[in-house]
């Protein structure tokens, strides 16, 4: 799981980044609220950890350009103010949990795994189905379709549409994909994964109008719709 810590207190941040880290997840930060809209808006995250009093943008209002990209990520919301009012404007800017410093470190990792489970469970494909455009993939059947002509892949090439599927319209790096469809120790400087991604574009993208898989050049792949 990829986390984003958006805090400017640089020794909280570290501190969290190394403890998280210590349970596998995989840490981003940035220092203030630019920063941390730009990481955003050109990484993929499964959770933010967002401070309130930020420089450059402040929490609630990034939280908010955050929310307005994305309805379903889960935000977690740090600050030292933790009266009623100040939670209802936080939770109003569009966070999911509130923890008011200073908090303990095992209050946090469970919070996490909270919303995490949460988010898993809302993006659950119904019918085991993902869908995207004219895109189809049945997740029980192993069939894809797209404008209802069925599209034969190798179960490599599966498990990458599967991937990019599940997190369409967010970038996802080149190492990201790696850990996620081949394993922890796939080594990011072979040319695998841009060959694999040519296969899904020839099968996919190839003969249809709309090209849903492209390049964010020097951050990794996107599944979005664009006409040719």
């Amino acid at each position: 799981m990829t986390i984003l810590i958006v805090e400017d207190e640089k020794k909280i941040a570290d501190s969290l980044k190394k403890g998280l880290e210590e349970l596998d997840y995989e840490v981003t930060i940035a220092y203030d609220g630019k920063m941390g809209e730009k990481l955003f808006n050109h990484q993929s995250f499964d959770l933010v950890i967002l401070d309130i009093n930020l420089p450059e943008i402040n929490g609630l209002e990034l939280c908010k350009r955050i929310r307005s990209k994305n309805t379903s990520i889960p935000v977690l919301m740090l600050t030292t103010f933790g009266s009623v009012p100040d939670k209802v404007e936080g939770f109003n800017a569009g966070a999911d949990d509130y923890v008011v410093k200073p908090f303990s470190f095992a209050e946090l990792t469970v919070r996490i795994r909270a919303l995490l489970k949460r988010s898993s469970n809302e993006n659950l494909p119904v019918g085991n189905v993902l869908q995207f455009a004219d895109l189809e993939m049945n997740l029980d059947t192993k069939q894809v379709t797209r404008s209802g002509t069925t599209i034969p892949l190798t179960a490599k090439e599966f498990q990458l549409l599967e991937y990019l599927m599940r997190n369409k319209k967010r970038v996802v790096s080149r190492t990201a994909i790696g850990e996620h469809v081949w394993n922890i120790d796939f080594d990011t400087n072979t040319n695998t994964i841009e060959v694999y991604i040519n296969y899904l574009r020839k099968k996919i993208d190839k003969d249809f109008p709309v090209k849903l898989i492209h390049t964010q050049v020097g951050f990794g792949y996107i599944m979005k719709e664009n006409e040719s």
